[in-house]
């Protein structure tokens, strides 16, 4: 099916069950214990061996020898695999790390060897006992600042250049020229990264931890120098990702190899350190903003000029990319510097560019509001734009920030705030309250599923789409009953293998609107193929409690195959209107309160509230679970989260849940969502969009501005933490 036109009406705007607020089908298997997680999947092979990662001490530099002799010797050792057995596997496109094989390192942990043992304890102690000597480049850089200024002057072409901006920044009589900086972030996910890897006949298994099925086989496939048939994905739960497992990784890798090479099954999970410093972090930003207004408060200039890390062939974290979209102002410069470093690889996290240029650009808004003397809501409403600023031939299919603007702040008592920074106390607590902005794209990707209608009446779904604790399969379910009126424990979901039609897969927001999509494709077409075997044309055909009805006549879905299994599969295919004609994104405003400490600096939430923008939402409950996650990662990169750069050696200091510090149930208070009631037809024949990033656009910046609300005290650099309100705090007395 290709989705070429705005959706009209159609079956699953019934709302009977699509769009209802139920509660997660997968809920019991994962309260109990009994999802079938990576490392756990003691079942799938039999003779399981497991395998302990090696990552390499140096960050830049040439192994010269490794000592494996006393490894080898260990209790329990079946095989020890190093870099230097092999030549550099080939990479996908999507990794931009090698991740095994030859003597070249490029980050501090890159995977060096794999010790596979009879059990986890005795790999893991054998893995200590290899010697490795090395020859260290030092002439690598780990310092982003450092980079920063020494590459200052290079010419970067702009990623948007629209009008004078030179000139119209110059000419402004209101301006802001701040720099700000975000630190880099781990994905800090429960469940590590994970495979479970066998071969037979010259076929590679992989029971994994992976979020985007058809992209890791296919980048197998590339390493192994396999056909893709010859590669089988198996993904049904993950236990989150946040886009550290987006991409094939060194656990994948390894498990493979040392499968290979001991001809058992071996299953690799990568240890903590290794997932802060082998596997992906968000990268390190400094974000220079500069906003011209005149004298009313419209934006005449907007200039955005972002600075990160990555490794050789990467692209960092694009902090420019959020304000080429969000706000007016004819004239515009956005640039995206990415510095090659030899920090661990920076990849995608949850929002990626979003989350933290708008860390950068909904402060400076309320520094510019401030400077205005304006409400930082009316400064934003004031700025609204639907249509695309750098291109206003094209408008937004749909656009309510204002009103998730205006709605929150009615719903908050925005109007109570300081008016004045630091002017009101709850005993020992300077309270202050802040607002931001929220601004996601609204992408989609291909997506295919296969649809079975079973004699007893019942419907299996199946497709590579994944579950990282999102409810895609709760809402891929819903779609289903929805499309062929049957109830929701009539549908049973497969997801997250190879072996079933390729999916959109869970990322870049872009998993719900497309795996849904491409469902609801593959019920259209079994809706075609119980109007042939009934005779009927399928537009005269309705859906309802299990029965069919076309005309005077009621076919039960028990009888509509004839006792056999009624099969259908298709793939939602999107056309190019959507990107060309319209702009699709979604919109948020968020509003916090918090507490700090008069003498301490001690920060605490006290109140969250979300207003989302976001099409038709496909189940308010899993939707707002997803919010309410977002906001609470947003407190953590507001507040704690760093991973701590050693720039002397090139790693991060902090790889561990100990030092690595994430909320807690004690930091989260109340949060409160709010989902307008909309749809886009430009979308999706859904009319939904993506909701799971939006959530964590902007929040960081509110938790920032409601401290500054409640001290007076602007900080910049994230995380905003005591020591840098301390001295700036108003008198006690």
């Amino acid at each position: 099916m290709r989705f070429d036109k705005p959706a009209g009406s159609n079956p699953a705007d019934r709302g009977t069950v699509l769009g209802q607020p139920l509660p997660r089908i997968d809920g019991p298997l994962k309260t109990t214990g009994t999802a079938p997680y990576a490392y756990e999947r003691h079942d799938v092979a039999n003779g399981q061996l497991v395998g302990y990662p090696v990552g390499a001490a140096i960050a830049k530099g040439r192994i010269r020898s490794m000592d494996t002799r006393a490894a080898k010797a260990a209790p329990g050792v079946v095989a020890v695999i190093t870099t230097l057995d092999m030549d550099r596997l080939p990479k996908a496109r999507m990794n931009v790390a090698y991740l095994f094989g030859g003597r070249d390192i490029q980050h501090y942990h890159q995977a060096i060897a794999v010790v596979v043992a009879d059990s986890f304890e005795r790999a893991r102690a054998a893995a200590a006992l290899i010697r490795t000597d090395y020859d260290e480049d030092k002439s690598a850089s780990f310092d982003l600042a450092e980079q920063r200024r020494a590459h200052q002057d290079d010419e970067v072409e702009p990623m948007a250049k629209v009008g004078d901006f030179d000139r119209a920044f110059a000419e402004a009589p209101v301006k802001l020229d701040q720099t700000y900086t975000t630190p880099a972030q781990s994905h800090a996910q429960m469940e590590p990264h994970a495979s479970i890897a066998e071969w037979k006949d010259g076929a590679l298994t992989l029971w994994s931890a992976n979020q985007m099925i058809e992209w890791s086989k296919q980048a197998l496939a590339k390493a192994f120098d396999l056909p893709a048939e010859k590669v089988r994905l198996d993904s049904p739960y993950i236990g989150g990702g946040f886009g550290a497992k987006l991409f094939l990784r060194a656990d994948a890798v390894l498990a493979a190899v040392a499968a290979r090479e001991t001809g058992r099954p071996v299953k690799v999970a990568l240890p903590r350190p290794l997932i802060a410093n082998n596997a992906t972090h968000r990268g390190l930003t400094i974000q220079r903003i500069r906003i011209g207004t005149d004298r009313d408060g419209r934006i005449t200039a907007i200039g955005h000029d972002n600075t990160s890390n990555t490794l050789p062939g990467g692209d960092g974290e694009n902090g420019a990319a959020p304000t080429q979209h969000f706000y007016a102002g004819a004239n515009r410069l956005l640039v995206h510097r990415p510095l090659e470093m030899h920090l661990p690889e920076s990849n995608a996290m949850r929002a990626p560019g979003e989350t933290a240029g708008l860390m950068a650009l909904e402060v400076a808004m309320d520094e510019m509001a401030g400077k205005l003397d304006m409400d930082p809501v009316a400064f934003r409403v004031l700025n609204d734009t639907q249509v695309d600023p750098d291109n206003p031939e094209r408008p937004f299919s749909e656009r309510h920030f204002v009103e998730c603007l205006e709605r929150g702040a009615e719903r908050f008592g925005w109007n109570e705030r300081n008016r004045k920074p630091g002017a009101r106390r709850d005993g020992q607590w300077l309270i202050g309250h802040g607002v931001a902005g929220a601004y996601r794209g609204a992408p989609v990707q291909a997506s295919g599923a296969r649809v079975r209608l079973k004699p007893d009446g019942t419907v299996r779904v199946e497709t590579d789409m994944t579950d990282i604790g999102t409810g895609s399969y709760t809402i891929i379910a819903q779609t289903a009953a929805e499309m062929l009126g049957v109830p929701l424990d009539a549908v049973d979901v497969a997801l997250g293998d190879s072996d079933a039609p390729a999916s959109a897969g869970s990322g870049g927001q872009w998993g719900a609107a497309s795996s849904t999509a491409g469902v609801y494709a593959a019920c259209v077409a079994l809706r075609e193929a119980i109007a042939e075997r009934l005779d009927a044309d399928p537009e005269d055909l309705s859906f309802a409690d299990s029965v069919v009805r076309h005309g005077d006549r009621r076919t039960p879905l028990t009888e509509v195959g004839g006792g056999e299994e009624l099969v259908a599969e298709d793939k939602i295919e999107f056309g190019d209107f959507r990107g060309k004609e319209y702009l699709l994104a979604t919109f948020g405003a968020h509003f916090v309160e918090v507490g700090v400490h008069a003498a301490t600096g001690e920060i605490r939430v006290r109140r969250m509230l979300a207003v989302c923008d976001a099409g038709r939402i496909l189940n308010p409950v899993t939707a707002r679970s997803q919010v309410i996650g977002a906001m609470t990662m947003g407190v953590g990169a507001a507040l704690m989260e760093e991973l701590a750069v050693d720039t002397r050696y090139g790693f991060f200091a902090n790889h561990d849940l100990a030092g690595y510090e994430v909320p807690v149930h004690a930091d989260i208070p109340e949060q409160e969502v709010i989902f307008l009631e909309g749809e886009d037809r430009y979308s999706t024949p859904l009319k939904a969009k993506g909701v799971g990033e939006l959530g964590i656009c902007g929040v960081s910046a509110a938790v920032a501005n409601a401290v500054h609300n409640a001290t007076g005290v602007r900080v910049r650099d994230y995380p905003v933490t005591l020591d840098k309100l301390l001295d700036g705090l108003p008198d006690l007395a």
